[in-house]
């Protein structure tokens, strides 16, 4: 019985006697009892046994309670009259019955209305007890009162949500009420400068603490991906956290030391880097951790050296799944424990705003009918401006600046302080140059709260701004973006864009100009890039940046100064009232691995003090770009086979809480389809379809290559026998012998040398267009010493590999590689392009088990039903058992197959730039090199993918770009 069910019992029995009670018996006990009659009520007597044939046989399920209407095994109300009754006892029930309905029709605390005859019942006695009868209105009164409590309880729940809906929409769309009402739904998640504009055209997302676009609501996969390839691409990257170090450099360099490795490729202390010149981008560790526990990767620039200052400045940018991890990290190293509070603004009130005494009313001024009431004063009755403090990844009182005592280094937190823009594509360059215009020259002699014409009295600034410009103007002849050294930066001060919007929608297009002097510096430029002193930029000062923000030319005031030029639709040209912006431009490499598609992808970065993020980004679009979110980052960086933060880093905190997150969604998604519709993956020999089981997979390579168990294991690939399943339960067993020490966690390999040398082991002999090996790694061949070697130096370590299909197929994101037997590479030497082998089906173990407790839980009584439908009485079947999924703990995940396996996809799809599916992914360093030994040099190599959905291996090329 239901809980509304028992209430409504509970309440109409209240007032009935113990003898007259619905009885909890079945309706065959019932029926011999002698008191009921017709209406199926209890009546006491000693006949209860006398018909003992006429009970059914105990098949049903047994009900309790009252048991209302027509049932569909025949229960509910008696059909047949008994045949004989005890008439004290029927009686007594009636009697019983007669005393109850009339106590229930004269309480007239229940409805006071229906004690008065008909003729006095007046429905405005509801509203006015003074018309009731004088001896009702005192119960009239307190049933008033309790309504009146009861409701103004509700009201007060539904006025928060109901306050701003009260509003008209004339109301609600005033612009004080819109600021208020944004900054409220910013608590949780901050917006972007280009929120609106994103949620107007883009699917939008909650994401570490952001709002952002994850893809259009139009179909533009492909335009985005030729706008990448032959145009540019715009993305707004604001979201990503920007973290300033400041403090003299020897002191710098030693606290970042600890957290890189020169053996994972170029540091903060670069050269290249250290000058300013260049952006570099380094994979950051736990201090003096190498090459365990990353925690990703991050993009850092140098301020160049400024004559005079002993201080260094540094910029580091970090994703924000990363920042929280950085910044605690950072903090250690630079020993910069001592909080600076942030400065507390105090709220003003409208009396205190405004302490002059308003001037009186003139009559003369008084506002005719009809005519339109403005506001006298520009401050009287305004909402504050909108300002939101903290972003997404710290609450709003937390500080933002740390020092140190001792070292004299501080770390500011500049999140949302600095806008950055991505331009992808080869004519990055061309939209930059029409987009942005070089700062005029300011000659006004007076005093200006501007920091322009203060700047312009200096000629030592004027000299560095035109040799900027100069810059500028020469990169705007250069063909392609990817001719320019990775990591270029430039320096430069601009003019307010919307002033050269143009009326519609252009498509820039570069402007080569074939002349011998500008074929000299375009040479140079692409050869030397940008001269050290431009790129210096006043982006880097925080007054400057403050300067800009706060005396920003409203789009109000702007359209008002053009509607006030003598040709209507004519350009307004800079003015001293107007302000310039400080820019940077950074060059972002593009692909920078392999031998295929060089450069592509790149572009460069814009960066802009806050407060300008649509003042550059309508102008931007305005030149024929194509926006993207989130969804192209991912499918930018799979073209550039370069892994993606968070997704490709399963060694780091991010990246482990990213795949628990999409474990959770993908399960959820499984859950919601019916059990009849979903892929058994049980049946397709997937042991984690959601998931990739890193730390196992390390675990059994490394103790299969430890104990001799791959050469017994490299036997028996052909299938699943039983001398593979006696080893996996002896390394099992082993495994369980040493659980005293914990193993230690696998670790992706980043060192470069070994990279080289793995690189040159996975290419077979008779490839052709492939570049050799350099150095040492070519010298060394692969042989049986080699990778023993290899493998003692770098133990549970995973590899970053780059998989091109060989046949007909598009990859999936957790997809099997898997090594192939000497059968599979006879087949592929005589068809190249065959589809490759098939993996016999898998028994479900699991199914017979879950429909035999699914029928027994609908056969059995109430009673012997467990609460959890998923629980199971069997001690052999798991609790958390879901048809078609391995429960936990998983089986061997490297034996499980007919075939090998060696890691798992993260990302894969068909490859517009290639013409064929790719996929990327990590497999194991110990199986991939048991793996080629076993096989041929000219096929030396070649592994097989399998989706978590198919039984069908295909045929990949395996390739480690460096």
């Amino acid at each position: 019985m239901s809980a509304a069910k028992a209430k409504r019992r509970e309440k109409k029995m209240k007032s009935q006697p113990a003898s007259v009670q619905y009885p909890s018996s079945p309706p065959e006990e019932r029926r011999a009892e002698n008191g009921g009659g017709g209406d199926g009520r209890h009546v006491t007597g000693d006949q209860s046994d006398s018909h003992p044939s006429r009970k059914r046989e105990q098949t049903l399920p047994v009900r309790h309670g009252w048991v209302r209407g027509h049932q569909k095994d025949g229960g509910g109300y008696d059909t047949e009259m008994p045949n004989h009754i005890t008439a004290g006892a029927f009686a007594r029930a009636r009697a019983a019955e007669v005393k109850a309905m009339l106590v229930a029709a004269t309480n007239t605390t229940a409805n006071m209305f229906q004690a008065l005859p008909k003729h006095m019942r007046r429905r405005a006695m509801s509203h006015n007890t003074k018309r009731l009868p004088r001896r009702l209105r005192n119960v009239a009164n307190w049933m008033r009162e309790r309504s009146l409590q009861a409701g103004s309880k509700r009201r007060k729940r539904k006025k928060k949500k109901q306050l701003v809906k009260s509003k008209s929409r004339k109301a609600r769309r005033r612009h004080g009420n819109l600021l208020l009402e944004f900054n409220r739904r910013q608590r949780k998640n901050i917006w972007l400068e280009t929120h609106i504009w994103h949620a107007k055209r883009f699917h939008m997302v909650k994401k570490w603490g952001y709002c952002l676009g994850v893809r259009p609501t139009y179909k533009c996969y492909r335009p985005c991906y030729r706008a990448m390839s032959s145009h540019c691409l715009l993305q707004d990257l604001s979201y990503y956290c920007c973290i300033e170090l400041k403090g003299e450099e020897d002191k710098l360099l030693a606290a970042l030391t600890q957290l890189t490795c020169k053996e994972a490729g170029p540091t903060f202390a670069a050269a290249m880097f250290l000058s300013g010149a260049r952006q570099g981008s380094v994979t950051v560790y736990r201090a003096g951790r190498y090459p365990a526990d990353p925690l990703g990767p991050v993009t850092f620039l140098w301020r160049p050296q400024t004559p005079g200052l002993i201080n260094r400045q540094l910029w580091i940018w970090a994703h924000p799944a990363l920042k929280q991890d950085l910044l605690l990290e950072l903090q250690s190293v630079c020993q910069c424990s001592e909080a600076v509070a942030p400065p507390v603004e105090p709220e003003v009130l409208g009396a205190e705003a405004d302490p002059a005494p308003q001037p009186e009313p003139n009559p003369d001024n008084e506002l005719k009918a009809g005519a339109k009431r403005k506001r006298r004063c520009k401050d009287a009755g305004e909402p504050p401006a909108k300002r939101i403090l903290g972003d997404g990844t710290r609450l709003p009182t937390s500080p933002v600046t740390w020092r140190s005592s001792s070292t004299g280094l501080v770390i500011n937190d500049l999140t949302m302080e600095i806008i950055r823009y991505r331009l992808i594509g080869p004519q990055s360059h061309s939209v930059l140059a029409e987009t942005l215009e070089a700062a005029t020259v300011c000659d006004e002699l007076k005093s200006s709260p501007l920091w322009w014409p203060e700047h312009c009295k200096d000629q030592s600034n004027m000299k560095l701004h035109q040799q900027q410009t100069n810059v500028f103007n020469v990169l705007k002849d250069i063909y392609s973006t990817g001719e320019l050294p990775p990591g270029t930066v430039l320096g430069l001060t601009v003019d307010d864009p919307r002033l050269t919007l143009p009326r519609q929608r252009v498509k820039a297009a570069p402007c080569v100009n074939q002349d011998q002097v500008g074929d000299e510096k375009r040479n140079q430029l692409m050869l030397q890039g940008v001269p050290l002193q431009c790129c210096q930029s006043f982006l880097w000062e925080r007054s400057v940046r403050e300067n800009v923000t706060d005396n920003k030319i409203s789009e109000q005031e702007l359209n008002r100064m053009k509607s006030e030029l003598l040709v209507p639709g004519s350009r307004l040209g800079p003015g001293p009232q107007q302000g310039r912006v400080p820019v940077l431009l950074v060059h972002q490499p593009g692909k920078q691995v392999g031998d295929e598609l060089g450069s592509w992808g790149a572009g460069w970065d814009l960066l802009l003090p806050k407060g300008w993020g649509m003042a550059f980004w309508v102008p931007l679009v305005y030149r024929g770009v194509r926006v993207a979110g989130l969804h192209m980052s991912l499918k930018h960086s799979q073209n550039k086979a370069a892994p993606h933060f968070p997704h490709d880093y399963p060694d780091c905190p991010a990246g482990s809480r990213f795949e628990e997150e999409q474990e959770a969604e993908f399960l959820d998604k499984f859950r919601r389809r019916p059990p009849a519709k979903r892929t058994n993956y049980i049946k397709h020999g997937c042991l984690a379809p959601f998931r990739c089981p890193w730390q196992q997979l390390a675990e059994e390579w490394e103790l299969l290559a430890t104990d001799g168990g791959a050469e017994r294991k490299g036997d028996g690939q052909t299938q699943m026998t039983r001398k593979s399943h006696e080893v996996i339960e002896e390394v099992t067993s082993q495994q369980k012998v040493a659980a005293a020490s914990p193993p230690s966690r696998f670790i992706v390999l980043r060192n470069r040398k070994s990279l080289r040398l793995l690189s040159s082991w996975c290419r077979p002999q008779t490839c052709r267009g492939q570049r050799q090996g350099r150095g040492a790694a070519a010298a060394l061949p692969l042989s049986d010493s080699a990778v023993t070697s290899f493998n003692a130096t770098h133990k549970m370590s995973m590899v970053w590999v780059r998989l091109t299909l060989l046949s007909k197929g598009k990859p999936e994101a957790h997809a099997m590689v898997c090594a192939p037997t000497a059968e599979d590479l006879k087949l592929f030497g005589k068809s190249p392009e065959s589809c490759g082998p098939q993996e016999p089906p898998h028994k479900d173990h699991y199914k017979s088990r879950i429909k035999s407790k699914k029928k027994s839980s609908k056969t059995a009584t109430p009673s012997q039903v467990p609460d959890d439908p998923t629980t199971s009485t069997d001690p052999h079947l798991p609790s958390d058992l879901i048809l078609g999924l391995w429960p936990d703990p998983l089986p061997s995940v490297a034996s499980h197959c007919s075939r090998v396996t060696l890691g798992w996809v993260t990302q894969g799809d068909f490859s517009l730039s290639v013409g064929r599916g790719e996929a990327l992914g990590f497999v194991s360093v110990s199986g991939l090199l048991h793996t080629l030994l076993k096989q041929p040099p000219e096929v030396r190599g070649t592994l097989l993918l399998r989706n978590p959905t198919s039984l069908h291996y295909r045929f990949v090329r395996l390739n480690i770009d460096v």
